[in-house]
């Protein structure tokens, strides 16, 4: 898989559903997702190709809940250790405690769906294992032990729980699924349990000082990047 370098400590692995971030501590590294059931050796070989070890993994942040995003934590933990931190609103359903809202699809949602759930049973992708969060994340909070403060925002609309992460001394940004790209423009992330909610969710992080924005599904904008959260109409996506 593609490891993209992002920033001086943030890279991009690249994966055909829920990319995953590698970010380095001053005392390790931390994941920003973990892609789906399986992925856990790939994820695992990047980190080795930056120099890290399986104990040198430290934190594992879920931005949600959905199986391309949690899929491979529970493999990812029992290789390494690391604590699970995650929003307080999701920690229930990436547990297993509680069932996971089912989203609202519009009709190209729907279409899309199906194509992604049709190549997962042609992946043969395993099913998702729940796992224990450690750490429960609530907007407001910051992640003090990376090279500079992380701050958490709850991003609902996605899911309950959905959380971004600001790292606004370099202005990097990780939306989590409110925010996808396309063709250079970031677009509304699709299958949402409250589209409207959403939007609004969206719209806060277009009003951050960006430069970087690290999606989950679609190509990162390395350069500019809160211009082109700005250009975008949510509003109109996947109508």
């Amino acid at each position: 898989m593609a490891l993209t370098q992002v920033s001086p400590t943030v890279w991009q692995l690249a994966f055909p559903v829920g990319h995953v971030h590698v970010v380095r501590l001053p005392d390790g590294y931390a994941l920003i997702d973990t892609a789906v059931p399986g992925s856990a050796p790939t994820i695992l070989n990047a980190l080795a190709r930056l120099g890290g070890r399986p104990q040198d993994l430290r934190q594992i942040v879920l931005t949600h809940s959905h199986i391309d995003h949690m899929g491979s934590a529970a493999d990812l933990v029992e290789a390494s250790g690391a604590r699970v931190l995650a929003g307080a609103l999701d920690a229930p359903f990436i547990r297993g405690t509680a069932p996971e809202p089912e989203p609202t699809y519009t009709a190209p949602e729907r279409a899309l769906h199906d194509q992604i759930m049709a190549g997962f049973s042609e992946a043969d992708v395993r099913p998702l294992q729940h796992l224990p969060v450690d750490v429960e994340l609530h907007d407001g909070d910051t992640i003090d032990d990376w090279s500079e403060p992380v701050h958490v925002l709850h991003v609902p609309g996605h899911t309950p729980g959905s959380i971004a992460l600001h790292l606004a001394s370099s202005g990097v940004l990780f939306p989590g699924d409110i925010v996808a790209t396309t063709e250079g423009r970031a677009i509304l992330g699709p299958f949402n349990v409250d589209r409207d909610q959403a939007i609004a969710s969206f719209g806060r992080l277009a009003a951050l000082e960006v430069e970087a924005l690290c999606v989950p599904h679609g190509e990162p904008v390395l350069k500019g990047a809160g211009a082109v959260l700005r250009a975008a109409a949510p509003e109109n996506d996947w109508l």
